[in-house]
């Protein structure tokens, strides 16, 4: 049988997009193939938020022209927010490519692989009316929103992934099991906008409705959600993650800008102070020990330095366990690219980040040391870099030093007690408490 890859370059959303066009993939005979080069069909998942995932996927486009020259049999395809309503501008760029297709857009695909190779109508039904992970992770991504509504000036997503779709609620649950049968123990619910979750359903269910859903599934150890919106994170959700015991305690709210000025220019709806707000309200219910993450955007056009001081400033007081941080790059397409200059120098734009990433490597080795001597629980997810690893409810990367325990055989999909020995700033290390 031919063989297939998936190159995946982004967020959450693109890997889980990727694994699921790999259940198709399989689920028509393909075989799978480590190397993109050495595919007899490969797809390129790509993200064009960043000029940086931009570039390297054009970088791989390049590669696989040679390999496409050398083979014209081989079949390139490119999907993903890289690929816009019309392809015609990238069909002359880059004519190497096969197939484009949008973000999601798994049927065009998985019939055109049909197509060429012979593959009966029935099989691809099959295919295209289950889209689970085969193989997945003891913790993987289950997307439950598709596309946004919120058309920030600086992001290009509600233009290639369309606007806000929910999943049914009943269809979810069903794939929650599903997953619990193939060996999953936690999960984490994507969206854009995971907060908006069901204001598009007939019966209005929330994303707390969801996670009570899913909180019964038999097998399912740990519930995580991402990415949300402070807009729509309301006080029902923040209540769930207090009364679900399978809810972990960890919470990602990107405020993107400390400053008014720069917030309504990205037009994201909400000042500094109504941020903050919402972090009071989440830390009144669920606790000064919750985990917060956030994302941050330094030298959007025209901020200034006072601004970006600003920025600094709730970094300082919020104390984020972790910030994902990126310096502005103009998308073309969006309302920022068409309105609003590049002001900021890149040597600025540089400055800037790594400021920002100076200020929050202190806090969170700080935040980090404080857990040595602690015990904590993680679920082993897999081996890195010579070490079994896992992560706590808070999220924390936690590495297993088992070297007085070479006894213990511990194993992916495992929940073990370990005592906090080491830290840095971005994990831990433990030693099992046997």
């Amino acid at each position: 049988m031919p063989s297939y890859n998936v190159w995946t370059v982004g967020c959450q959303m693109n890997m889980s997009d990727s694994e699921r066009l790999g259940a198709g993939m399989a689920g028509l005979g393909l075989d799978l193939c480590d190397k993109p080069e050495d595919a007899d069909v490969v797809v390129l998942n790509t993200c064009v938020v960043r000029q940086t995932a931009e570039d390297t996927a054009t970088g791989m486009l390049g590669k696989l022209k040679k390999v496409k020259d050398a083979n014209p049999d081989r079949m390139i395809v490119v999907m993903g927010c890289m690929v816009g309503p019309s392809d015609t501008d990238l069909r002359r760029r880059f004519p190497q490519v096969d197939l484009w297709a949008r973000p999601q857009d798994f049927n065009p695909i998985l019939e055109t692989v049909a197509f060429r190779h012979g593959i009966e109508n029935g099989d691809l039904d099959g295919c295209l009316a289950n889209l689970v992970p085969n193989d997945p992770k003891v913790a993987t991504f289950v997307p439950i929103t598709h596309g946004c509504d919120k058309f920030c000036t600086f992001c290009i997503i509600p233009y290639r992934r369309g606007r806000e779709t929910s999943r049914l609620l009943p269809e979810l649950v069903d794939e929650a099991k599903m997953l619990v049968q193939r060996g999953v123990k936690e999960i984490t619910l994507l969206g854009q906008n995971v907060d908006s979750y069901g204001h598009d359903l007939d019966d209005r269910k929330d994303l707390a409705d969801l996670m009570e859903a899913i909180q019964d599934v038999d097998g399912i150890e740990r519930i995580r959600f991402l990415t949300s919106h402070p807009n729509d994170m309301s006080t029902r959700i923040i209540q769930s993650i207090a009364d679900l015991p399978k809810v972990c305690e960890t919470v990602n709210l990107p405020f993107q800008a400390g400053d008014d000025v720069v917030l309504a220019n990205m037009r994201r709806g909400y000042t500094r102070d109504q941020y903050l707000e919402k972090i009071d309200e989440i830390r009144d219910i669920l606790g000064d020990d919750i985990t917060l993450t956030t994302d941050v955007i330094v030298g959007f056009p025209g901020e200034d330095e006072e601004q970006f001081e600003n920025t600094i400033d709730i970094v300082e007081r919020v104390r984020f366990d972790k910030v994902h941080s990126a310096a502005y790059s103009e998308r073309p397409g969006t309302v920022a690219s068409r309105r609003l200059p590049d002001t900021v120098t890149q040597s600025e734009k540089k400055r800037r980040h790594q400021r920002l990433d100076a200020v929050q490597c202190a806090i969170q080795a700080e935040k980090h040391a404080g857990l040595v001597g602690t015990s904590t629980d993680i679920l082993l997810e897999g081996r890195k870099r010579g070490r079994m690893f896992g992560r706590n409810r808070n999220d924390k990367i936690v590495y297993v030093d088992d070297g007085a325990h070479v006894d213990c055989n511990v194993r992916t999909g495992e929940t073990i007690t370990v005592e906090v020995t080491e830290a840095t700033p971005w994990s831990l290390v433990g030693q099992p408490t046997i």
